[in-house]
């Protein structure tokens, strides 16, 4: 058995959403744990669950990185060169 302590907001919203959902506080609260251990309990590294947002995917440049001062500068002359 477990007792939680909560403040009045979030005991209200609780209360609010158990009874718009027809649903009892304590299952809603179980629902919401499961929910919650299941998300940090992933067995994702950081690098898997970001892999899609990191390397040169967006760009199609491979060396981008290595290269992003010479590239940088040319687009600066391109576009000061009156």
């Amino acid at each position: 058995m477990l007792n939680v302590r909560l403040n009045k907001e979030i005991e209200k919203k609780l209360a609010d959403y158990s009874q718009q959902m027809n649903l009892s506080k304590s299952s809603v609260v179980k629902e919401a744990l499961v929910a919650y251990l299941n998300s940090v309990q992933s067995d994702h590294s950081p690098f898997d669950l970001g892999e899609d947002l990191f390397g040169a995917g967006a760009s199609g440049n491979p060396d981008l990185s290595t290269t992003y001062k010479s590239t940088l500068k040319k687009k600066l002359r391109e576009k000061h060169s009156h």
